[in-house]
């Protein structure tokens, strides 16, 4: 963080747990994440199901609690935040885009009704998408008196994005946004999401949408609950190469083309000239 601006506007995860305790026993959804979204950027956290994308999202935009570590939002450390301020902070500055989009519309609204009624609950402010450039943008204007239940299952999708971006807080977090769209309206969703983000908004996506994780220039890899890997989407068209993360315990976590080397799990570990190698064992080749 490198200014007063950056504090405000940027969203952390620092060494952060997530444990849920099922009747068999443990869950580790997430263990041990750093992660730092800077504002003006969209991120995609990419990874198979059940890796803790979902989780990471719903800790992101305070909808669960982290059962260690601390998440930090606008400068401040939420960790604990409770009552009035955690209202105040999903209220005004998070928009939230759950997996099933009619979650989080209002059913007895028309669209444009519920874009209003979002930018009701946020405040108004000078700048960002009013609610009929919303709809324009994500191809909606069409369906403008419609109320969800009239809608598809795409035009849903397409309008809970619309309504987190009307007069787009400082947080936007959408999970798989783009998952039941055909090309054209993906590509509206993804470039609604760039606008704002242009604009200083953070904005923060789970996906496994091949055209998303393509699009996006920033893409992390979230396998068995730790960050394995950061690259960009132009990165993954022209090579195999990523950034792998390590995290806060000095663990890395090697991506699965990586791992097939290693069938023992076992790596013998030196340091060359400055650069770290990694060996399979001698007893294991």
């Amino acid at each position: 963080m490198t200014s007063e601006t950056d504090a405000v506007s940027t969203a952390g995860l620092s060494n952060v747990v997530r444990i849920y305790h099922a009747v068999a026993g443990e869950v580790h959804a997430l263990r041990g994440v750093d992660v730092d979204f800077p504002a003006g950027g969209v991120t995609a956290i990419a990874g198979p199901s059940g890796g803790g994308k979902s989780t990471l999202l719903s800790i992101l935009a305070l909808r669960d609690r982290a059962s260690a570590g601390t998440v930090t939002l606008f400068g401040t450390d939420v960790t604990q935040a409770r009552g009035p301020v955690l209202k105040s902070l999903r209220r005004n500055r998070i928009a939230w885009v759950p997996q099933r989009p009619a979650h989080g519309l209002f059913p007895h609204l028309s669209a444009i009704e519920n874009l209003q009624q979002a930018a009701l609950i946020r405040g108004r402010r000078a700048g960002g998408l009013e609610p009929a450039a919303a709809l324009d943008l994500l191809g909606l204007s069409h369906r403008a008196e419609a109320q969800p239940g009239r809608l598809s299952g795409g035009e849903q999708q397409r309008l809970a994005v619309a309504a987190a971006l009307t007069h787009a807080p400082a947080l936007v977090v959408a999970d798989e946004p783009t998952a039941e769209l055909d090309d054209e309206n993906a590509e509206r969703v993804l470039s609604a999401l760039a606008t704002v983000a242009a604009e200083g908004t953070t904005c923060v996506v789970s996906s496994h949408d091949p055209r998303a994780l393509r699009r996006l220039s920033r893409v992390l890899h979230l396998r068995h609950g730790v960050l394995s890997a950061e690259r960009s989407g132009a990165e993954l068209l022209r090579t195999r190469e990523a950034d792998a993360v390590i995290d806060s315990a000095g663990r890395l976590q090697l991506p699965p083309e990586a791992l097939k080397l290693f069938p023992e799990r076992r790596a013998r570990v030196q340091i060359v000239e400055g650069q770290v190698v990694l060996r399979v064992p001698e007893g294991n080749r």
